[in-house]
């Protein structure tokens, strides 16, 4: 037995790997993507109604490329060696990310441009920019947008409440313990479950405990839900009661975590209270803050489960989310080829404002951290 043989941590460099090796380790990783390629451009062609050559379905094209996938993780390691298993540790989750996120985005995309309603027998047709069109011209989706602006300012209001509650059950007071549990009963719960006790029952115009005591107050016919103004800010309440004690807690965490140190300097140097908070805790807290506020806004990008179960989306389409409405042009309208280009342009407009949103609050927690 030779000296390699036996070698059991023997590597191939790249070095030792022949000519030959390296044709055929190409040769047949070209072969395959040219299949798939091919594959991709013919079934394309074949949904266009270009050319009656093609498949039933997408499924073969789906088969080209895991084919294609496998022969380009084992070349890798055939043409070059030890580099190439390397490439292992990351080449499969690439893949695997491409197929579960691209593919679905460049589908959409052929969805969005085609005219696709399934109550219709005509099925799906490419209708080019006449989507495109009807977004631009939809007084309901523009509504639904301008709702998602007045959501999202509705946070401010929430983190004020949370930062506040934060700080209390942060204090040593009586059954601290107990407050926290409590304060978190709501985060525990599922919003259909809030939409339905506090919006169904509990808010109900006619017996519901909330309007009794609204007309107890002087107020003769309460309607949480009946006028734009009252239903917008009634799916603002039920939504912060849900979502608030998730940027409680997590500012409680970041107070506990604050330098005691710190704390008792300033103390020390005769701050007040509200010196203390404005000038110590509050920009101590800036980076817990941005990342609760940017998860919270996250979160309410994706309001639809309170608005559907509630008012779905009336009185006439006020209340709407951007989700909301989507999810009724699939569930009521079954037009499939505009909603999926209502959810594309959505995702953009989210993509770009919360990059432009991120770049803003790291300037302002540098320029403020930068005064301590």
């Amino acid at each position: 037995m030779s000296t390699v043989e036996g070698d059991l941590l023997h590597t191939v460099e790249a070095g030792a790997i022949s000519a030959n090796r390296r044709f055929w380790g190409r040769t047949v990783l070209w072969l395959s993507a040219i299949w798939f390629v091919a594959s991709f451009l013919l079934q394309g062609a074949h949904e266009l109604g270009w050319t009656d050559w093609g498949f039933v379905n997408w499924r073969p094209v789906l088969y080209a490329y895991f084919l294609w996938a496998a022969v380009l993780c084992v070349t890798r390691v055939v043409i070059y060696g030890e580099a190439g298993k390397k490439a292992l540790f990351v080449l499969p989750a690439a893949l695997f990310v491409v197929s579960m996120v691209v593919f679905p985005l460049i589908f959409a995309l052929w969805i969005g441009f085609s005219d696709w309603n399934l109550a219709s027998s005509t099925g799906r047709r490419f209708n080019g920019l006449d989507n495109v069109r009807r977004m631009i011209a939809d007084p309901f989706y523009t509504n639904a947008l301008l709702n998602m602006i007045l959501y999202c300012l509705a946070i401010a209001v929430e983190y004020a409440i949370a930062f506040g509650l934060a700080l209390l059950l942060n204090q040593e007071i009586i059954a601290r313990k107990f407050w926290r549990v409590t304060f978190l009963v709501p985060l525990m719960l599922s919003p259909v479950a809030v939409s339905w006790m506090v919006g169904k029952s509990m808010m109900e115009t006619r017996f519901g405990p909330v309007a009794r005591l609204a007309r107890w107050l002087g107020w003769e016919n309460p309607s949480f839900f009946g006028d734009p103004l009252t239903a917008r800010l009634s799916i603002m309440i039920m939504d912060a009661w849900t979502f608030i004690p998730f940027m409680m807690i997590m500012l409680l965490a970041g107070l506990q975590a604050l330098s005691r140190e710190v704390l008792e300097a300033a103390e020390v140097d005769g701050a007040t209270k509200w010196q203390r908070f404005w000038k110590v805790i509050f920009p101590l807290m800036l980076p817990v803050s941005v990342t609760a506020v940017m998860i919270r806004i996250i979160f309410k990008l994706k309001l639809a489960d309170i608005i559907i179960t509630v008012t779905s989306g009336g009185p006439g389409g006020a209340t709407d989310s951007v989700t909301s409405f989507i999810y009724r042009e699939y569930r009521d309208r079954s037009n499939v080829g505009y909603g999926t280009l209502l959810a594309l342009v959505y995702l953009v407009i989210i993509v770009f404002g919360m990059t432009v949103l991120m770049k803003f609050s790291d300037r302002i927690v540098k320029r403020m951290t930068g005064r301590l």
